[in-house]
């Protein structure tokens, strides 16, 4: 695939090929957890006694260290051997190596239960799949087709009963039921991005995130290389597809995430191609998105920016983007309720490649996995003001391209 933004080559998606481009990464040993081992193989048997379940809507600032798990790439030089695990101070924003959990392949993107009880994570491989892990003994509970290749995100529905995965180089978006212990059942949906053609530059549709709207009414689909975002209506008891509704962006935007404003009305979409972000106005009726006119990113121009990932704090005041390129995290006020952003300024990521985002629960740290400098950057998040400040030393992680912190 020959676009302004990655190349692809057989058996990888143009994702995983760029972050390659950096070189090798640093690899860093660390000690196996205290709580649980590392290894599933030797997970403790059954009804033996382990640490409680991490909350997946912690409030404050609770004692003790607070868990993160770390997605990367195993079959990259430099990478990982699975999911690493870690843990973060809430006050300094510290983060200590616990270990790794081996067994999932290319785990690129993580996501977790809305019961904070288990993790999901894509196996980003040609023969694409999804893997569920219990995480009171961190034990995978299996793993499922996603039915393409190169899955590269996915979600779980807020009723806690569908996940929802998007394979990017096949350019198709699936749904696999969730059982009452969090393990997957067999795909019940399958959905390939035929019309319109690819934009400028791209070899095909390429499904790049699968989210859920606020009001849980649609799930939509961001596919990069045909520059549109589906709407589909999910059928809550079957786990079936029926779309409803396309948006399209301009030619070659190439677009890559897209975050829902707090208010359900507006959401925002990071073009990765044309290096842009834009306002969306968000119909929960008809599940409608209309697509605003590209805005800039904060990058200067320097070097060719990538962005990433956009991010709104919880209270819908401030939204913030990650540029890859220019190593830029930035920093946008939001304005009527929603309906426009406003760029602030932008702080260095210290490191390089920052692929993914997020925010603790609390909203008062925010996290960059960092692909090229194998690096996790964790920045405090000023209630008032939106500013980061950088927390210390980054983190050393293989191949970091996702954090999900806890």
């Amino acid at each position: 695939m020959t676009s302004g933004a990655e190349a692809s080559r057989e058996g990888w998606s143009r994702r995983r090929f760029i972050g390659a481009l950096g070189g090798a990464a640093a690899v860093v040993a660390v000690p196996a957890p205290a709580s649980a081992p590392a290894d599933p193989e030797s997970a403790p048997p059954t009804g033996s006694t382990t640490a409680p379940a991490p909350s997946a809507h912690r409030t404050g600032k609770a004692a003790g260290p607070h868990p993160l798990y770390l997605g990367t790439y195993t079959s990259v030089d430099g990478g990982g051997k699975g999911i690493g695990l870690a843990s973060y101070d809430a006050t300094t924003g510290r983060i200590t190596g616990t270990g790794t959990l081996t067994g999932v392949p290319d785990p690129s993107f993580l996501a977790l239960h809305p019961d904070g009880r288990t993790l999901y994570a894509v196996d980003e491989q040609t023969a694409g799949a999804v893997t569920a892990v219990r995480l009171a003994d961190r034990k995978v509970l299996g793993a499922r087709s996603t039915g393409g290749a190169g899955p590269c995100h996915l979600s779980v529905h807020p009723s806690g009963r569908w996940l929802l995965s998007a394979n990017y180089t096949s350019g198709s978006v699936a749904v696999h039921p969730i059982d009452t212990a969090g393990a997957l059942g067999e795909r019940t949906a399958l959905a390939k991005h035929s019309t319109p053609q690819p934009g400028p530059g791209q070899d095909g549709p390429h499904a790049h995130q699968f989210v859920t709207s606020p009001d849980g009414g649609h799930v939509l689909a961001v596919d990069l290389g045909t520059d549109t975002v589906y709407t589909y209506r999910l059928d809550t008891t079957k786990g079936t597809l029926t779309e409803v509704s396309q948006a399209h962006t301009r030619a070659g935007a190439g677009p890559r995430s897209l975050t829902f404003h707090p208010g359900g009305r507006y959401a925002y979409l990071a073009n990765e191609v044309d290096d842009t972000i834009a306002v969306c106005a968000y119909d929960p009726a008809t599940g409608a998105l209309s697509i605003g006119a590209p805005q800039p990113s904060g990058s200067t121009g320097g070097t060719t920016n990538y962005p990433a990932q956009i991010l709104v704090t919880s209270n819908g005041a401030y939204a913030y983007l990650a540029n890859r390129g220019d190593n830029t995290l930035a920093r946008y006020a939001v304005e009527a309720d929603g309906a426009r952003l406003r760029l602030l300024g932008t702080v260095p990521v210290s490191g390089d490649f920052p692929r993914q985002i997020a925010f603790s629960p609390d909203g008062t740290l925010l996290f960059t996995a960092n692909q090229k400098s194998s690096t996790v950057s964790v920045f405090h998040v000023d209630a008032t003001s939106g500013e980061l400040r950088l927390a210390g030393t980054p983190f050393a992680s293989p191949v970091a391209v996702c954090a999900l912190p806890l």
